[in-house]
Order: structure tokens, then sequence, then C-alpha cells
């Protein structure tokens, strides 16, 4: 079984004015396609081909640098679109505010980390926020990696590659970020990930 290219889950225009068309156009229609594409050819003959994209991205970490990186943008970008929303922001849902609250004491603190994280972050890569031993807490990766290879489960992600924001935000990455926590960030999502990974963990 083939990796598909997912639809975005909004319309390329939708989060205008926090993000152009264009960027869409590129980075889901061109980065991301170029990204599943590769992954199923590096797949093909391998064992892993038809394995659910969580259990390859694992297994490839550290042992097949080429099919890692290729499938592990894959899962990050599938995540990125649906950390986004239109009219983001705003209210978090309940359960995922108390959760933010008992890991880091706000959820002002929780958004500055993850902001920090993204800021701080040298080149390419994402930041994070997971939930790890308990509770949630701020990753930043470089490059393909996530928080599945370290120990932890994904609930929000936010892209640093330069091609996701460049277009829109030049080298400001700070107001991407900001731009992104205020307005684009899909808190709804992100509970529901939290919720499924707490469950699993107990």
């Amino acid at each position: 079984m083939k990796l598909v290219l997912p639809d975005l889950p909004f319309a390329y225009d939708a989060l205008k004015p926090y993000f152009s068309q264009e960027t869409f156009e590129y980075h889901h229609d061109k980065h991301h396609k170029a990204y599943v594409d590769t992954a199923n050819k590096l797949l093909e003959g391998n064992s892993l081909d038809g394995q659910p994209l969580e259990t390859i991205v694992k297994s490839a970490y550290g042992k097949n640098t080429a099919l890692f990186n290729n499938a592990a943008q894959h899962y990050n970008h599938s995540e990125y679109w649906h950390s986004l929303k239109p009219k983001g922001g705003g209210a978090i849902p309940g359960t995922l505010e108390k959760a933010l609250i008992e890991s880091f004491g706000s959820v002002a603190k929780a958004k500055e980390d993850l902001i920090q994280a993204g800021v701080g972050q040298f080149g390419s890569g994402w930041a994070w926020l997971a939930l790890k031993d308990g509770k949630i807490v701020v990753m930043a990766t470089a490059n393909a990696e996530n928080p599945l290879v370290h120990g932890a489960t994904p609930i929000l992600t936010v892209d640093l590659w330069e091609h996701t924001y460049y277009i829109d935000y030049r080298n400001r990455r700070r107001d991407y970020l900001e731009a992104f926590v205020e307005h684009m960030v899909n808190w709804e999502y992100a509970e529901q990930r939290c919720l499924a990974a707490m469950k699993q963990a107990a």
C-alpha cells in the first residue's frame, strides 16, 4: 500500500492574511508531494513497504537515512496541516488547557516556550508540543526528526523550514510563529491528539 499525499484540510486561501494561497500551492503540492513520491520509491522492495507510517519512521531512524528523511517529512507535514485551521488560535479546549497549565504553569508560558523553541532552532526543523512521561513538553527537532524517535507522542507541530513561511514572512520567523500561535493554531486537534496519547499511555 503506497503512501498517499493527503488533501489539505482547508482551502488554499483559507488562512489569509496570515498565509497566502501561493504558500500552500508550493508547500503542499510541491514540497510535501516530493517527500511522498520519494518515500514510495525508496519503499519499493523494502521490508517496511506497506507498514503504517509511524512504524516506517521509527524503524528507518538511524538505519536508512534517505527513507527516514522522506517518510518523516511526510508524517511531519501531515501533522502540520492538521495543526493549522482557519480562524485558529483563541480559546483552548478545557482538557488541553488544564494539561498545559499543569505542565507549564500557564497557557501563556506554553505558547511562549513553543515560540522560543521555534526561534531558537538553528536551520531547518520543527517545533512541537508532545506528550512525554505524562506531561506536555515543548520539543525542537532538526530537519526531519520528530518526537516519535525521542520517546514522545506529537500532539501539535509548527514547521520551521524556510519554504514554509518565506513567501509571506521572508526571514521573520518569530512573526510567523506568533501568527501561528495567535491566529492559525488548531487547539481542538491538539486536544484530540493529547487525549488519545494520554489514553494510550494509561
